[in-house]
């Protein structure tokens, strides 16, 4: 594997708050358990890391349907078709595979699979596609808070840290906290992972048409409440293509020390005649990226729309390579 190479931490503004993404080691905590050097490097802000791309829509490619099952309780039933993804992105270049779990909490699986068993499966099909580090994802419970909503902060602390056990348990290297519409619930889940396990946790929000989070939130807060709270890096995923990103990655950057983790859509979908057909391909994908890493984000991959051929050239870039 190519040497990556750093990205963007001289280029990095000092902000209001006297820190800057990508400040000295000695600013940035490192968790207990970290799997290797590398890791570390990049949880330092040191090196590239690169994430994988969307699992549901390659998923969908392959024939499946959510209206049929979860797609999490494919890792249990039909887990060569999970493991085909992570190896078609792990060719490609990317450093971490994101497990298919994004729904994996007992309030979404309602009885169908214990939410042990399904990370454990989840953890299977990516190791077993050679993955160097796997992620453990938890995402959005899929309620709001009270009292805008019916969920207590309680019960979410106890679905996130059940998922967190979990998460530990099959051995994953990092926990992936992303797709989060509301900070409290971040913070909720975040909370969970750190007093729950040693293991690295990032955060992403994902943002609404006004760059703020989808309850008001400006971006550039919400890192500096996720820092403070003790995640190892920060940042945003899903909302729409990198070019809308760049003005939250670029605020955020002035306000943090810990590494910036962007994972954006292809762009913004639109309907074709076999389904939704996102407007960014590969190439243009990889030259709307560019501006976000020279804003200092070190962590990248792909979320909704985005493939194997996305994360190959990002790949390439993140490495400072050209293909």
């Amino acid at each position: 594997m190519a040497e990556t190479k750093r990205l963007g931490r001289a280029e990095r503004p000092v902000g209001p708050l006297g820190a800057y993404n990508g400040g000295m080691a000695e600013d940035i905590d490192i968790p207990g358990i970290v799997a290797d050097e590398h890791l570390a490097r990049a949880l330092r802000g040191e090196d590239a890391l690169v994430f994988d791309g969307a699992m549901g829509t390659q998923l969908m490619a392959r024939g499946f349907a959510r209206d049929d099952a979860p797609f999490e309780l494919l890792n249990l039933t039909h887990p060569a078709a999970v493991t085909a993804v992570h190896a078609a992105y792990v060719a490609a270049g990317a450093d971490v595979a994101t497990t298919n779990t994004f729904g994996a909490n007992r309030r979404a699986l309602e009885g169908r699979a214990s939410v042990a068993d399904v990370y454990r499966a989840a953890v299977s099909c990516a190791r077993e596609a050679g993955a160097r580090y796997v992620a453990g994802d938890i995402g959005p419970l899929g309620a709001l808070f009270d009292p805008a909503g019916p969920l207590a902060c309680e019960e979410a602390y106890d679905l996130f840290a059940e998922q967190v056990d979990a998460v530990r348990a099959a051995g994953c290297d990092l926990v992936l906290i992303e797709t989060m519409l509301d900070l409290g619930e971040a913070q909720a889940a975040l909370r969970a992972a750190r007093e729950r396990c040693d293991l690295p946790v990032l955060v992403t929000m994902t943002l609404a048409a006004d760059g703020r989070t989808y309850l008001g939130t400006p971006p550039e807060m919400a890192a500096v409440a996720l820092a403070s709270l003790g995640s190892h890096a920060v940042g945003f995923n899903c909302s729409f293509g990198p070019d809308l990103m760049a003005d939250a990655v670029r605020a955020a950057a002035r306000r943090v020390a810990c590494p910036l983790l962007v994972q954006p859509n292809a762009g913004l979908p639109r309907e074709g005649a076999d389904g939704l057909v996102y407007e960014l391909g590969p190439d243009a994908f990889a030259r709307a990226m560019e501006p976000l890493v020279a804003a200092g984000a070190t962590m990248v991959g792909g979320c909704c729309g985005t493939g194997p051929a996305h994360i190959e050239r990002l790949s390439a870039l993140a490495v400072g390579k050209t293909s």
